[in-house]
């Protein structure tokens, strides 16, 4: 068989199928949170927070595609689209950071934006180890598990980096088009006097670590037995 499903067994389908229905149900959920929110305060505050789960989904997506590719993907291939996922990734985690945007507000309980800010959060990290997950197994098949690893520490950290570049200056993933000189100096100047900037890696180092030990986490509760012991 010929077609991209050949490249999975029956048992691989249904557990990638399960897990597309899982996070479908969970960005419904969000979406709902924040379309009510609107109707009962009659303001758009929170809508930021789809185009964020849209720009989530881009990483998502493509590694999918990837994923599903019949046979071995070509290198000319793999790399450029391997580097536009790069570019995304960080928006993925990157909604994390918009428990910054929880504060009391009138007209909505308190715990109602808790519970709208945390499902997105949760659901922008959850396509990310989904994401990375494709794009690990992708680099292990090629290069074997070591390196699958080396891989996986470099793009959380990056990841990492460019959730600092979002949140703190302000740069987005078409920046690096549209803004390339500022992007480029802003990061290079960082890089050559990391001591004057410990915030910048801080920030990177710090959620560096926590997307990794959330990321083995995930993995390794994905390998657990789900037979009953007898």
């Amino acid at each position: 068989m010929s077609t991209s499903a050949a490249a999975f067994s029956q048992p691989e389908l249904r557990q990638r199928l399960n897990l597309l229905l899982v996070l479908g149900a969970s960005l419904t959920l969000s979406v709902v949170l924040v379309v009510f929110r609107v109707f009962l305060t009659h303001q758009v505050y929170f809508v930021f927070l789809l185009w964020n789960l849209f720009l989530a989904l881009v990483p998502f997506g493509l590694s999918t595609m990837l994923g599903l590719a019949a046979g071995p993907v070509r290198a000319r291939v793999l790399l450029p689209v391997g580097a536009v996922w790069l570019l995304f990734f960080p928006n993925a985690p990157y909604i994390l950071t918009d428990l910054f945007h929880l504060e009391p507000r009138a007209g909505v309980p308190y715990w109602y934006d808790l519970a709208l800010i945390l499902t997105c959060a949760w659901n922008g990290l959850m396509l990310a180890y989904a994401s990375l997950l494709d794009m690990q197994n992708l680099v292990q098949r090629r290069l074997g598990a070591a390196a699958s690893w080396v891989f996986v520490v470099v793009a959380l950290l990056l990841s990492s980096f460019g959730i600092y570049l979002g949140r703190f200056l302000r740069f987005n993933s078409w920046d690096i088009v549209t803004n390339p000189l500022t992007l480029f100096y802003d990061i290079l100047n960082r890089v050559l006097h990391p001591a004057a900037h410990p915030r910048t890696w801080g920030v990177t180092l710090l959620f560096g670590v926590f997307l990794l030990i959330g990321y083995s986490t995930v993995r390794l509760m994905g390998r657990l037995s789900t037979t009953p012991a007898e």
